[in-house]
């Protein structure tokens, strides 16, 4: 498959097939269908009776049953289940509710209610007979029709929240455990694999433990390490202990053993005399120091690290902390810790080069604990007084010294070693590699730790040997100097790792005179590793010709717990080698032993690492769960019992037992013996002849889908793929995450700097086809960054953890990625397919309603039946039921009230630029008038498109408009920076409404006819344009007055998320209706002022600024959003100003407010804002509220006096332009938290607050008077029961009348606006919103007393993306896309022949792009179940938003198509 490379430039992309499927969905209601059966033939004869009116079941379940949830009853199986019922009114419905009452109807899968014991009382007044039912809720009954508001609280009026919250917490039964809610639903989601018939599995005997040879007793073996020092300090004195290198590899000084000893000496005694006083001595025996020497000088730390012996106190070696940033530096901080290490050993010179304060004072290190440094340089140092001698006990089991370790997780643990220990393991590596006294031993390894340590200070110490010791700087300056000291010192010993030995042998052209036949023995300390076989070879190959023999190259496993655990001695002269083992991969991966016959490519190459140390045993354990001994063809952890090993992590008592105490069990489970074994994390098996192979590390173990895989095996298998000069050779780092429930591979790489992108795209695609090929496992991710970027370890090696970190965390920073989720992941669960509804409408109903469910729907107040009080009261003369028309209310208002203000305009400054009092408007849409019928020759009935900014010209021409007769339709202006963009659209809808004339201002009409116009669209074709800035006083012949109240009032378009123009039609009559119910809902008379900051060309925005003031006789305050681009605080400083208590915004308006004036609260409570007045702030949308934004503003600004219940939200559609609107009357809106799963399977099953997958939604404000919506399956156009989610259809005086299009679609004009119900109340004319939303029934009380039904919109059913057989909404992806890294400021999603697109706006620095591709990709994977085919990362804004706020997904996927984007980046996940 041709694999699309990831720039900024396109290219195919094939797609795999994806052809499984799942049986069909059956899960329509959860209920125990036993209980159901049981209870049939009781409801069927009910039923018979009742259904025969099926209008009235929905009219009832609306008002009567109060049972809402996907799984509520009123009884339970807990309850006494003779439980009478005394029926009070016996009509039908009563006697079926009575059945209904007995039916017992449980869901095991939702959480018991914890928050309401209010016993459910029926609406239909069943009562229930004296029973002994016990006090609060069952523990099968739902928690679904309980409601809370927005804080949390079960409210039953907005008057007594905090009584209702005491009352609620006095009755709230305890808790039950949290495991009975967030229970890991991972068996239910995830694919698990079948296992293969064909998987190897081990054949062998159970092992048997393999001893080493005895550790033979010296006569002149000291009997403690410290006597050798001492012994060797008198009687040899002149001898050399060590010599040290420059950074140019030439000797700069050595230490005799006379040197080292009274140096030593002279440590100590200062050590615990001369630190504190005689009765406060600053160190005591048994104290731990931590000895900070840097590698380049090993001379003061051989003399630290035996001062501290001979003082008897503990010294632990760690790095020199280079930087506060330093990888791994807070882990050490840990280490030293749980030491407790107070007291730190350095240099003179170290210590001048540690980070310091401006103080001068050393930096405290993050994580560290405050230390107190001593510099141990000579000259400092006091010689002890004659009487005083150190204490040089016999080797026992108090501890010698610690070593540290980093475990797989990074954390950095200190492994105690003995006295004992440390001298057996001196006399084991004695024995095993024959040292003899006097003998020259170059060391390229840390002398701080492992084999360094071990070899090279102290067992050389025990036997007088002469170390060279080569620094790491030496060996980066000169390669070849290792092999230099070895000749020119005749040296028997060298102690290297593979990566010496590559250095070397890349060198070694430079120089021809190097002889190494003086080797005895070549340790290769990392001789475990997979690849240490290839470079042994190599360098033998090389060097055979310069005396190396073949026979003393030495490899050794090691692990800091057990210390040397095998190593192989050297052989004698001439003797064969040992063989080696070929090993299949696929073996491997099971854990099995099997000889690789077929494929040359897929087989391991292992030498072994010799024979087991001394005095020791060693057994093969099983590496995770109890360890249990393996087969003889099994690979195991190797667990070590000897003297010579760690004793425990210091401080760390609980981790210590699980891997320094293991007793190794048999097949039965009973354990082999008493003795405690350690285990080495090495992984290996035991050979022919006792020889010990090792294939790999527990650290480096990557357990993907059941099988095993080593990092250092994948690590190789990269290395083999050409072309190399693509990256570093020693700089792959390899480690898994856990992304959904399984373990992934991801390969970290640093790229060379003259590496073209076309090489390292070619480079990372061979590798992944390699690594699937060889080792049967796709690769995750494959990563490539700059050079020297990667975290180092202080002896350059990559930080395996913290590159883990960084990558994890987004700041790995790549240059190059690929990612593969589509061949990695196979634990997806399978695509649901949608079966063929067998089920008809009405039989989902039915069903519904024997299960106790409403069907879903709710209703605002009545419209007709309130009569409006307060104007009758103050202006009998005027009922508003008489004035159907506008026009005719403005008239009204000009001559009964003609001074009252009805608008003001404000600018940026907060300054009030215009007003308009009833007169002033009604002269000017007069004057309008007259202008369009002398100037425009319009006939009543034509479309005027007016073309103003948002202000008062609007809304007079407005009016001017329907005094004419003809039909107005409101149109954003272009924006004159940006014509090319903006004016196409003006020219659409002037198109599409056919407008004969154009109404607008004098500027604008300039920029209509201008040139920059021309450039974009006909300039010349435009309908007439009347400039109504300076208008004539006339007046015109007469107003026009429509015949009926059913002729259009105006047009409303606007562009919808998906791009669709779409034009509605509002009826004079449908106007009147949104008014008084938008006035009946807010409570809005002539004394109120309300603000308004919206844009005022369609929808509810357009209602609010221009037709609702008229109406209503309130003062419309009018603040264009435009204005706060230059003065942010303007519409808060407006409501505080004026003490306004209502107000609406859209969410553009409360997003820049949230992230432009969040910080400056506190400058603007100084300036004496205040918003306690705020009675309600409502923000006008089409979409799910955005509960995260409402609640941020909230919590914002609840200082300067915001109430926390003042904000809500509306919601409106295309077809009905107010739907729910949060008035003063209603209660507070809820809030739900809804299982995501359920969601996809267009299912509502609420979850607790924090449950997993659990998404939270706010009801959209309460239900309109005079508007009823439903709940509807929008394939069969049935209604639904309430668990179930569906579109949401209304019919309400309100509704638009239709969509205005030129090409006359009737089709689609009776499907959206005339629609019925295929079953149920069939006369009644719905129109389809579009949206898919639920309705609850909630514990609240609305003003009339009745249970409040609350409605909530999940999202558009244009924009929803069927995947996997799934229905998913962009939203709930893009919160989890944002939530993944902190520089992605707006995401966005859409779908690509079936491959799922996300764009991702970068707020940060270009180089942070890359980081994002894998947190994406594994957010939408662990959250969402879906894989992501591409990710585009973008600058910010590139994400078109319309004037609402709502993010234009198919304009942007248009232009992602038409390549128009300029992405940053562009990855093609394979």
């Amino acid at each position: 498959m041709a694999l699309p490379m990831p720039t900024k430039r396109r290219s195919a992309f094939v797609q795999s097939p994806m052809d499984n499927c799942t049986p069909p969905d059956t899960s329509s209601a959860s209920e125990d269908e036993g209980s159901l059966r049981r209870r049939q033939a009781a409801v069927s004869a009910a039923l018979v009776q009742s259904l025969q009116n099926s209008e009235f079941w929905i009219n009832r379940s609306i008002q009567g049953s109060s049972t809402s949830s996907s799984a509520s009853s009123t009884l339970s199986h807990g309850e006494n289940s003779k439980s009478h019922n005394h029926v009070q009114s016996q009509n039908q419905s009563n006697a079926l509710a009575d059945v209904l009452a007995h039916t017992r109807i449980e869901s095991s899968n939702v959480p018991p209610d914890v928050t309401s014991t209010v016993p459910q009382e029926r609406n239909s007044r069943v009562e229930t007979g004296p029973s002994p039912v016990v006090r609060g809720m069952s523990r099968g009954q739902s928690r679904s029709s309980m409601m809370e508001t927005a804080d949390g609280v079960p409210v039953h009026s907005r008057v007594s929240t905090k009584i209702q919250q005491l009352l609620n917490t006095l009755k709230r039964p305890k808790r039950p455990p949290l495991t009975e809610f967030f229970l890991d639903d991972a068996e239910q989601i995830v694919e698990v694999p079948q296992p293969d018939p064909n998987t190897p599995r081990p054949e062998g005997r159970q092992i048997i433990p393999v001893k080493g040879e005895p550790l033979g007793v010296v006569s002149n073996w000291p009997p403690a390490l410290q006597a050798a020092l001492a012994r060797w300090g008198a009687t040899q004195a002149k001898s050399p202990a060590l010599t040290a290198l420059d950074i140019t590899g030439k000797p700069l000084y050595t230490l005799t053993y006379g040197k080292l000893w009274t140096r030593s000496l002279k440590l100590a005694y200062t050590l615990l005399n001369k630190l504190g006083t005689k009765t406060d001595p600053v160190l005591k025996p048994g104290d731990r120091v931590a000895l900070v020497y840097p590698n380049s000088d090993p001379g003061m730390f051989w003399v630290a690290f035996y001062g501290c012996l001979l003082a008897e106190v503990i010294p632990v070696p760690i790095e020199v902390p280079l930087s506060q940033k330093d990888a791994g530096s807070q882990q050490i901080g840990f280490l030293l810790g749980s030491c407790g290490v107070s007291l730190a050993l350095t240099s003179e010179v170290c210590l001048k080069g540690l980070p310091k304060t401006p103080s001068g004072e050393i930096q405290q290190f993050k994580g560290w604990p405050r230390l107190r440094w001593v510099v141990t340089d000579t000259k400092y140092l006091t010689k002890p007084s004659k009487d005083w001698q150190p204490h040089i006990p016999t080797a026992n089991t108090d501890t010698a010294y610690i070593e540290y370790k980093a475990s797989k997780e990074g954390t950095v643990m200190g492994v105690a070693v003995s006295k004992i220990s440390m001298l057996t393991h001196c006399q084991a590596l004695t024995q095993a590699c024959n040292y003899g006294e006097g003998e020259t031993l170059v060391n390229v390894l840390d002398f701080k730790k492992d084999m360094g340590l071990w070899h090279g200070v102290l067992t050389s110490v025990m036997n007088r040997i002469h170390t060279i010791s080569v620094p790491y700087s030496v060996m980066k300056a000169c390669p070849l100097s290792w092999v230099q000291r070895v000749h020119n010192s005749k040296a028997r010993v060298a102690l290297v790792k593979c990566r010496d030995l590559h250095w070397a042998m890349m060198a070694h052209r430079d120089q021809k005179d190097i002889g190494l036949s003086s080797l005895r023995m070549l340790i290769v300390a990392d001789g475990a590793n997979p690849w240490s076989v290839s470079s042994c070879d190599a360098f033998l190959n090389v060097f055979q010709s310069h005396g190396l023999k073949p026979e003393v190259i030495c490899p050794c496993a090691t692990s800091t717990e057990a210390m040397t655990v095998a190593i192989r001695r050297p052989g004698a002269r001439g003797a064969p080698l040992p063989a080696r083992a070929i090993l299949s991969m696929g073996g491997l991966s099971h854990g099995v032993i099997r000889v690789n016959t077929e494929d040359k490519n897929s087989a391991l190459t292992v030498q072994d690492v010799g024979h087991v140390m001394p005095g020791a045993l060693m057994c093969i354990v099983k590496p995770d769960g109890p360890p249990m001994l393996c087969k003889t063809d099994e690979i195991g952890e190797i667990v070590l019992n000897s003297r010579a090993g760690g004793t425990m992590y210091y401080g760390l008592p609980g981790v210590t037992k699980n891997t320094f105490e293991v007793i190794p069990v048999n097949s039965g489970g009973t354990p082999i013996g008493e003795i405690p074994f350690t285990r080495t994390g090495l992984l290996g098996f035991v050979g022919p002849g006792s020889l010990v192979f090792v294939v790999g590390k527990t650290e480096g173990l990557l357990s993907v889908s059941g099988r095993r895989h080593n990092a250092d095996d994948l690590v190789a298998t990269a290395l083999a793929v050409e072309p190399i000069k693509t990256v570093y050779r020693g700089r792959i780092a390899v480690f898994s995450v856990t992304v959904f429930y399984d373990e992934r591979i991801v390969m970290v790489a640093e790229q060379r700097p003259d590496a073209s992108e076309e090489d390292s795209f070619q480079w990372m695609s061979r590798v992944l086809q390699a690594i699937d090929g060889i080792h049967q496992v796709g690769l995750y991710c494959l990563a490539l960054v700059p050079a020297n970027t990667l975290p180092k370890t202080p002896l350059g090696g990559i930080h395996i953890c913290e590159t883990k970190q960084r990558f994890l965390e987004g700041s790995l920073h790549p240059c190059n990625i690929l990612l593969c989720p589509h061949t990695c992941v196979t634990n997806l669960p399978k695509p649901r397919q949608k079966q063929p509804v067998g089920v008809g409408p009405a039989s989902i109903m039915v069903g519904n309603l024997i299960a106790g469910k409403r069907i879903a729907q709710a209703a605002g107040r009545e419209l007709g039946t309130i009569e409006d009080q307060d104007l009758s009261r103050k202006l009998a003369m005027w009922p508003m039921t008489m004035h159907q028309f506008l026009s005719e209310a403005l008239q009204w208002r000009a001559q009964s009230d003609p001074d009252h203000v009805l608008y003001m305009l404000l600018n940026a400054k907060g300054v009030a630029v215009s007003t308009a009092t009833c007169l002033q408007l009604h002269k000017r849409a007069e004057k309008i008038t007259a202008a369009l019928l002398e100037r425009g020759g319009i006939n009543t009935g034509d479309n005027v498109v007016l073309l103003y900014p948002p202000g008062i010209d609007l809304i007079a021409s407005f009016y001017g408009c329907l005094y004419a007769g003809c039909i107005p339709v409101t149109v954003r202006p272009p924006h004159p920076q940006n014509l090319t963009a903006t004016l196409p659209t003006v020219r659409m809808i002037i198109d599409v409404s056919k407008a004969a004339c154009i109404l607008t201002t004098q500027a604008l009409m300039k920029t209509l006819r201008s040139k920059e116009a021309a450039a974009s669209v006909n300039v010349k074709t435009w309908p007439t344009i009347i400039d109504t800035d300076d208008l004539p006083r006339k007046r015109p012949p007469q107003i026009y007055k429509p015949p009926t109240a059913e002729m259009l009032a105006y047009l409303d378009f606007s562009v919808s998320t998906t791009g669709m123009l779409t034009g509605v039609k509002i009826s004079h009559a449908a106007v009147s209706a949104l008014c008084r119910s938008i006035k009946l809902q807010c409570e809005l008379y002539s004394s109120r002022q309300v603000a308004i900051c919206l844009d005022p060309y369609c929808g509810m925005g357009f209602v609010l600024w221009c037709l609702s003031s008229v109406y209503s006789g309130h003062q419309s305050i009018l603040i264009p959003p435009m204005e706060l681009e230059s003065s942010l605080p303007l519409w808060l400083s407006t409501l505080s100003q004026y003490k306004i208590r209502d107000t609406f915004c859209s969410y553009s308006v409360m997003e820049l407010c949230t992230k432009g004036l969040g910080t400056q609260t506190e400058a603007l409570k100084a300036r004496g804002l205040n918003l306690s007045c705020v009675r309600s702030c409502v923000v006008v949308a089409e979409e799910r509220p955005r509960q995260s934004l409402t609640q941020s503003f909230s919590k914002l600004f609840k200082d300067l006096g915001l109430s926390p219940r003042a904000v809500s939200t509306a919601f409106g559609s295309r077809v009905n332009l107010a739907i729910c609107l949060q008035g003063t009357a209603g209660p507070d809106p809820s809030t739900v938290y809804v299982d995501m799963k359920s969601l996809r399977h267009d299912r509502v099953r609420l979850v607790e607050r924090g449950a997993p997958q659990s998404l939270p939604l706010t009801e959209s404000g309460t239900i309109l008077p005079g508007v009823r919506v439903i709940i509807v399956n929008p394939e069969t156009k049935g209604p639904l029961g309430d668990s179930h989610l569906g579109e949401i259809w209304v019919t309400s005086p309100h509704n638009a009348s239709g969509y205005y299009t030129i090409y006359g679609e009737e089709s689609l004009q009776a499907d959206h606006f005339n629609t019925r119900l295929s079953f149920g109340e069939a006369q009644t004319l719905w129109a389809r919103t579009g949206y898919l939303g639920f309705v609850r029934r909630t514990e609240l009380l609305d003003a009339s007393g009745d249970r409040h039904d609350a409605l909530f919109v999940v999202g558009s059913l244009d924009e929803t993306l069927e995947l996997r057989g799934l229905r998913y909404h962009p939203i709930d992806i893009e919160t989890s896309v944002s939530r993944a890294h902190r520089s992605i400021a707006e995401s966005a999603v859409f779908t690509w022949t079936n491959l799922l697109v996300v764009v991702a706006e970068l707020s940060g620095s270009e180089q942070e792009a890359l980081d994002l591709v894998p947190l994406v990709t594994n957010v939408v994977l662990e959250e969402h179940h879906l894989i992501v085919g591409v990710v585009v990362i973008v600058d910010p804004g590139v994400i078109p938003i319309n004037s609402r706020g709502e993010k234009q997904r198919m304009h942007l996927r248009d232009s992602f198509l038409a390549d128009q984007l300029d992405p940053i980046y562009v990855a093609y996940n394979m």
